[in-house]
């Protein structure tokens, strides 16, 4: 690691935390757009923080909340203007309090998820189930809602183990202009509060309910993909940790039958996943050129060849898994629940000199990708995996595209109480594909992709993930959550100003229009479906037609 590089700061000012642009991890929006704030603010605790808030209210300023790394795609962080102000919780990144007796750990709402489950289990505890990537911070999950995978717990994702949350939102004069509200279990607000989206106002400090620390026993079973639609059924229930990696376009899939052991079970197994780690920057390059190079010329088996190749050196690497965090020798791997449930190496550095980076870094020439996360209900999940089975029936080299970026993974989401949470039991698909660096160039097979996001969001209602997606997912969204008016009641109370929205959250919670945007090309970055040929690349020989299986589907074909 000591040729690593960390992922920069996302907010870079020309000026000392003056004139200042925003971006994510990725460096790009789904419309490409820039966002700019006239300032930006580094609290350090949270009586600086309300500081910060009440003279932003006090002049009528637009506020978001900006995390240490920024992985959310959707434009979540974006203050509307040039006028805005950017909140960032780099700083707010301290452990509060572990009560050992209660099992709760108090922290601020910065600390990133590497050192929350450090931290707990350093005390014995553990947070069952999280995102199995190390640079989210504990605000941003409880923002996006993000989860990890089971059935049998409490609950999925983070936000379901939190007792408490401190926010701090505008004011009355009469108040300073800014209050902190303390929300505990058993208050409805907690239900708004818990999948937030940012518009509610900063949130300060989380308190969360852990377990004892535990270990778990990992193994990844590969075998075709024939009854798939059955078995997802049925799998979710058999495992606690149960997931899936789907490669469609080879009719193969991993199943991950990960459960909870006794301590005294032998094993020290590490989590090192491989896409997580840092990769030297001349090879980025290389695997960037080819894949670019095969999408201009049209080379399908081109990606179907070096997909075979990644997917045969992922699964006999264990995609990262070691027995004893050096080498693996074979299944299962047995370790401790912090050890195991997440990882993100590429995140340490101890320089800056880019020879080695997180494979995204868009400092370098690397991965540049599309990614596409909704989750479809249980009732429902056996008849998409079928449609996309009769897809790749009909295109069988459509999706090696995908395999590219490690094929389909698929988790388990519980329902959850959260207003704007999962709705009920779930499988989450999240779909990683390549994006060109020119908006206008359209991708090979297209349309098939665009009719897999389309069957899985329209045809069967799937929820999109609120960090991920293209704007294509979020039209009509609000209108899936059964408690979107309590949450928007919150909103009024919390903020009646609006000074944590803006225009794209308003699109997205169904309080003004404009999620999808209609002009030439837009389908291509998932701006829209597409309705005419213009929307596609006509020139290029791209035209919007009905999808293959999904009849209702608008998709650009070639």
């Amino acid at each position: 690691m000591v040729n690593s590089s960390p992922p920069e700061d996302p907010i870079t000012c020309l000026s000392k935390n003056r004139n200042c642009t925003i971006t994510n991890s990725y460096g790009a929006f789904p419309d490409r757009s820039v966002c700019r704030a006239a300032e930006v603010a580094y609290p350090t605790t949270e009586e600086e923080l309300i500081s910060v808030v009440a003279m932003a209210t006090m002049a009528k300023r637009k506020m978001k909340v900006a995390t240490r790394f920024s992985h959310s795609i959707p434009k979540l962080v974006c203050p509307d203007g040039d006028e805005g102000l950017l909140i960032s919780t780099m700083f707010l990144n301290n452990t509060l309090e572990i009560d050992e007796v209660r099992m709760t750990v108090s922290v601020e709402s910065g600390v990133t998820l590497r050192q929350l489950i450090n931290k707990a289990a350093n005390a014995g505890l553990a947070l069952p189930y999280v995102p199995y990537w190390w640079g989210l911070t504990v605000g941003g999950m409880l923002g996006t809602g993000a989860h990890g995978s089971t059935l049998l717990g409490e609950g999925t994702s983070v936000q379901d183990y939190v007792i408490q949350i401190r926010i701090v939102t505008p004011a009355g004069p009469e108040e300073g202009y800014s209050k902190v509200r303390t929300i505990v279990s058993g208050d409805p607000d907690l239900y708004a509060a818990r999948v937030s989206l940012g518009v509610l106002g900063v949130i300060s400090q989380v308190t969360l309910r852990l377990q004892p620390l535990f270990k778990r026993s990992i193994t990844f079973s590969v075998t075709n993909d024939v009854d798939l639609g059955d078995q997802v059924t049925r799998f979710g229930y058999q495992h606690e940790f149960a997931d899936m990696t789907w490669y469609p376009s080879q009719g193969k899939v991993v199943y991950r039958i990960d459960d909870r052991v006794s301590s005294t079970v032998l094993g020290n197994g590490l989590n090192d996943f491989t896409g997580f780690r840092s990769t030297l920057s001349t090879e980025l390059a290389t695997v960037r050129t080819t894949e670019e190079n095969e999408e201009m010329t049209g080379d399908a088996d081109g990606k179907c060849t070096n997909g075979k190749l990644i997917t045969s050196a992922l699964i006999i690497s264990a995609y990262g898994l070691t027995n004893d965090g050096i080498v693996f020798t074979g299944y299962p791997v047995v370790g401790y629940h912090n050890r195991l449930e997440a990882s993100g190496t590429c995140l340490d550095s101890l320089n800056d000199e880019l020879i080695e980076v997180c494979p995204w870094d868009p400092r370098v020439k690397g991965l540049f990708f599309h990614q596409t996360a909704f989750s479809i209900s249980m009732s429902k999940v056996k008849s998409f995996i079928q449609d996309v089975q009769t897809l790749v029936e009909l295109v069988p080299k459509a999706l090696c595209g995908v395999d590219l970026y490690n094929g389909i993974l698929m988790r388990y989401v519980k329902a959850s109480t959260a207003y704007l949470g999962k709705q009920e039991d779930a499988v989450d698909f999240d779909i990683t594909y390549y994006r060109s660096k020119d908006p206008m160039s359209p991708r090979l097979f297209e349309d098939i992709l665009e009719e897999v996001e389309q069957i899985g969001l329209f045809k069967y209602g799937g929820l999109p993930h609120w960090g991920k997606n293209r704007n294509v997912a979020f039209e009509g969204v609000i209108k899936k959550y059964g408690n979107a008016e309590e949450f928007l009641k919150v909103k009024e109370m919390y903020d009646p100003l609006g000074l944590f929205s803006s225009d794209w959250t308003d699109e997205v919670l169904g309080l003004r229009e404009g999620v999808t945007i209609a002009r030439e090309g837009c389908a291509l970055e998932g701006l829209c479906a597409c309705s005419k040929d213009i929307h596609c690349a006509p020139s290029k020989g791209y035209f919007c037609r009905p999808g293959r299986v999904y009849k209702d589907a608008r998709v650009c074909t070639r």
